[in-house]
């Protein structure tokens, strides 16, 4: 076994968004190994990454000192089968939605496991991942955990595998629901006379520069609300509507909705 070394079971767009920045940080294609059935993506593995994927395991995989698992959660146990005897060794690492670490524990006979949930900004870079990690995992291990995912963004462990449910809530399906207002926001564009293109450029811009304010500054935001809004001018008229339509209560209800069916999603794959 060679710690360098790194295996991923599925080779997808999660996987690639890690693949990319470990290249970038150094690695050497030589100590990325891929195991991906789909024909199409290993071609494009190869020609994106210069790697040489393999359509099902073999014993090369006892070499790597760390696996991470990219697959499909309903594809899981079907793909971790026939690899259990060369991967249980290592540092296991699953990026999968909805597998706890007991099923991984059952899959692999490894102890040292760390659960990640990432969101999709971690294609560009901007992601954040929520990460939780067994008992018998160490602190170095840890920290090659957290620089393995740097390329993809931000790291963020918790201490209960339960608070992955609520990080899969709020920012692993977070994105989806900044776009959902991004949809609604250039609809009210169209219905101003502006054109949907001049909507999404707007409503882009104006979203990205806000999170940029937040995490720049030391205020709350609700600081950052409050500057923004004067009493009986446009915000105050937006805000106000949003209030009495509920908006606030019917967001946390959402984010709640999906903290429960991710527990839900946990039992039915374990």
């Amino acid at each position: 076994m060679n710690p360098e070394v790194i295996a991923f079971i599925g080779g997808g767009n999660m996987a690639s968004a890690v693949i990319g920045g470990l290249l970038r940080a150094g690695l050497s294609a030589r100590q990325i190994l891929v195991v991906e059935p789909y024909e199409p993506q290993r071609h494009k593995l190869a020609a994106e990454f210069g790697l040489q994927p393999l359509a099902a395991g073999d014993a090369t995989l006892a070499a790597a000192g760390t696996v991470v698992w990219a697959v499909k959660p309903q594809l899981f146990a079907e793909a971790a089968a026939p690899l259990k005897a060369w991967v249980g060794g290592a540092l296991q690492l699953s990026v999968m939605a909805g597998i706890r670490t007991d099923s991984l524990v059952a899959a692999t006979g490894a102890e040292r496991i760390v659960r990640s949930m990432p969101n999709t900004p971690a294609l560009i870079g901007q992601g954040i991942a929520g990460l939780y990690a067994r008992p018998a995992v160490s602190a170095d291990e840890r920290v090659a955990v957290d620089k393995l995912l740097a390329p993809t963004g931000q790291t963020l462990w918790v201490a209960r595998e339960d608070d992955l449910d609520a990080v899969t809530a709020l920012s692993g399906s977070g994105p989806a629901y900044f776009f959902f207002f991004v949809e609604a926001m250039m609809a009210a564009a169209v219905d101003m006379g502006l054109t949907a293109e001049q909507g999404r450029r707007l409503a882009l811009a104006t979203c990205a520069g806000a999170a940029a304010l937040g995490l720049a500054s030391d205020e709350s935001p609700t600081t950052l609300r409050e500057r923004v809004t004067s009493k009986g001018g446009t915000t105050y008229a937006a805000v106000t509507s949003l209030q009495a339509d509920a908006v606030d209560a019917a967001i946390r209800r959402a984010v709640l909705a999906a903290q429960q069916r991710a527990a839900e999603l946990g039992k039915e794959f374990g």
